[in-house]
């Protein structure tokens, strides 16, 4: 095996490690909401300046994430499949009597 296998096989294991361990945590840093989120630093900073996701700066510098609550955030404005909108629009006609079976 050549040196540069090894190296990238090594900096793969760090990173599994490093995002197994980001998942044990309730507390996320920016850089590791960031990398949780899979988004970009300037992305993140603008969803927080802007109030779109919960955050918290204890200091008044550093910001810091639930990571419970981006896992909300994240699964909020569910979209419904066009399955689950044909049923509703089914019920509906049904319920207001325009349908008859």
């Amino acid at each position: 095996m050549s040196t540069e296998y090894i190296i990238q096989k090594l900096n793969s294991i760090e990173k599994m490690l490093l995002e197994q361990n980001m998942l044990k945590k309730e507390v996320l840093t920016f850089n590791e909401a960031a990398i949780y989120l899979e988004v970009s630093h300037s992305h993140l900073y603008k969803m927080t300046s802007s109030g779109v996701i919960p955050s918290y700066k204890p200091n008044g510098k550093k910001l810091y994430f639930n990571r419970k609550e981006l896992d909300n955030w994240l699964l909020s404005n569910r979209q419904s499949s066009q399955e689950e909108i044909e049923q509703q629009a089914a019920n509906y006609l049904i319920k207001k009597g325009r349908v008859q079976l």
